[in-house]
Formats: C-alpha cells, sequence, structure tokens
C-alpha cells in the first residue's frame, strides 16, 4: 500500500477528511506534520491514531534551518508523497528540490497566489471560484496544476458562503487527486 505524509498549519479539516477518505482504503496515512504547536488537526489526527511530529517554525532562525528538519523528518519515513493541506509556510528549495509533495490552493491558479487567496478571490471581478491542486516547487504556488475544480460566484455570495463552496471542492478533489496520483 501507497504511504503519504500530510503537512498542515490549522484546525485540520482536510486532514481529518483525507484520513476519513484514503487512510487504509487507498493508501496509508503514516504521519501528519504541523509547524504549529496547537493546530487543532493535532487532535484530529491522534484520534485516527495518526502519528503527529510538531516542529515549531519560530524555534528556527531561518526557514531554511527549518526546511532542512522537515526534510530530515519526511525523509525518515519513505513516503510516496507528501500532501500540503493547509501548511502555512513559504518552503525554500532545501524543501522543494528534495520533497515529492503537492499542494492544496484555494483559487484558481495562476490567480491569487500566496495567503488570503479565498478572500481575494471573493472579491475580485472574477466570476468563478475554485481550487488548485499542484505540485510543489521553488515558486510560491508555482508548481504544475494536476487538478482544478471550479463553482460561478452566486448574484448573493457572501465570503461565508463562498469559503464553504472552497471546503467543498477542496474535500472532494483532493482524496480524488491522490488516489489517481498514486495508481
Amino acid at each position: 500500500m501507497k504511504k503519504i505524509i500530510i503537512l498542515f498549519s490549522g484546525e485540520g479539516s482536510n486532514l481529518q477528511n483525507l484520513i476519513e477518505q484514503l487512510h487504509l482504503k487507498h493508501c496509508e496515512v503514516i504521519a501528519a506534520i504541523t509547524n504549529r504547536p496547537k493546530a487543532g488537526g493535532i487532535v484530529k489526527a491522534k484520534s485516527f491514531n495518526i502519528p503527529v511530529t510538531i516542529i515549531d517554525h519560530t524555534h528556527f532562525e531561518s526557514r531554511e534551518a527549518f526546511d532542512t528538519v522537515l526534510v530530515e523528518h519526511i525523509k525518515a519515513y519513505d513516503a510516496d508523497l507528501v500532501v500540503l493541506a493547509g501548511f502555512m509556510r513559504i518552503l525554500t528549495p532545501l524543501f522543494t528540490l528534495h520533497v515529492k509533495a503537492i499542494n492544496l490552493h484555494p483559487s484558481l491558479l495562476p490567480k491569487f497566489k500566496g495567503a488570503k487567496a479565498i478572500e481575494r478571490s471573493f472579491e475580485s471581478d472574477e466570476r468563478e471560484g475554485g481550487i488548485s491542486i499542484h505540485w510543489v516547487s521553488p515558486e510560491l504556488d508555482g508548481g504544475a496544476v494536476i487538478a482544478q475544480g471550479s463553482f460561478e460566484k452566486s448574484e448573493d455570495e457572501t465570503l461565508e458562503s463562498f469559503t464553504c463552496k472552497i471546503k467543498e471542492l477542496e474535500h472532494t478533489l483532493l482524496p480524488e487527486t491522490i488516489i489517481e496520483l498514486l495508481k
């Protein structure tokens, strides 16, 4: 069975969804790694008996120092794929050139790269919103797009309804994409 590692920084809704949909069905989630000691996803991963490693980025003097330790932990697991699901770190080439990873981004790339993508997409004049799953590369949100999902903004769209549509797409498309990549 293929093995994946999930990196996350927050509440872990995508982490939990991936574990529920994929773990021991399509692949094995062998570890979860977070950069935030109080991330809500820690409890979620542990509730499924997934080992969690906490590497607090605030304890490192540089991005490179953090990425070096992160890569060491990832390499120790010998995973087939690393999935960034809400991992809120800009990664250096120490990571991007040594780890086979995909990232989930809440906009239709190449539009709205970086932080606050949902808000910027919602506030834009674009008629549709969506998500992208792409290979992690040295360029922020610039790796080759693997899959995208989109929806039309409604006339009475609110940021809350827009965000819910983004989450629904993420919870469907990310597991489907991982299954395809691991074939």
